[in-house]
């Protein structure tokens, strides 16, 4: 079940963005909505080359999956999963990115330690989570816990620390997002047989 949120625009040049910044808390979240274009940001991949991610996405129809680490066990299952739809969407014509705001030493940590169907990518700058409206600020207790189990989050320009809400986004080649899913509680992911269905659908 896909939750809606409410959305605070912003309006420049005719163009309709989520506020980049991160919102208060995971419920407070406001992403981009389906029928909207996503912004041009700049991320890395697991060589550390910045790119531009709208120039990636303009390559092909796109699933992107924004996660919040590889130190997330619901993370790494729902990446796991990934493999068992990898075949049917690249015979749709898709590729898969998974975007985390891990640092591309933890990025590449990750990458030696197992094979994802994702190409993994880096937003340690938080350009993409902003830009997607899916970042928010963990509370101190939150903080200090993950951090007490030896856990390193990324932060802003503020010196506060920032993830994601987990999400799932389905963009075609003009940067359009023709499907969403965002939930706040990080335990609840969409099944890759939903993923799937969405990307079949679109693809007719």
């Amino acid at each position: 079940m896909r939750l809606i949120f409410m959305l605070l625009l912003i309006v420049a040049g005719g163009q309709v963005f989520a506020a980049a910044m991160p919102s208060k808390a995971a419920d407070e979240v406001r992403p981009l909505l389906e029928g909207m274009t996503v912004p041009d940001v700049v991320v890395s991949d697991t060589d550390g080359a910045p790119f531009s991610l709208k120039a990636l996405l303009m390559q092909k129809p796109s699933v992107v999956l924004f996660y919040r680490g590889g130190w997330c066990p619901y993370c790494n299952r729902q990446l796991a999963g990934l493999k068992d739809i990898e075949k049917p969407l690249s015979d749709l014509g898709y590729q898969i990115l998974a975007i985390s705001p891990q640092s591309l030493e933890q990025l590449t940590s990750q990458k030696l330690e197992s094979e994802f169907a994702a190409r993994l990518l880096s937003d340690a700058k938080l350009n993409a989570l902003n830009a997607f409206g899916i970042s928010y600020y963990v509370d101190d207790e939150t903080a200090k816990r993950y951090k007490g189990h030896g856990i390193a989050l990324t932060t802003d320009e503020t010196g506060k620390p920032v993830l994601p809400a987990p999400a799932v986004f389905i963009v075609d080649t003009e940067g359009k997002i023709q499907f969403s899913y965002v939930n706040p509680d990080y335990k609840v992911r969409p099944s890759p047989a939903l993923i799937l269905a969405a990307a079949e659908a679109i693809a007719r």
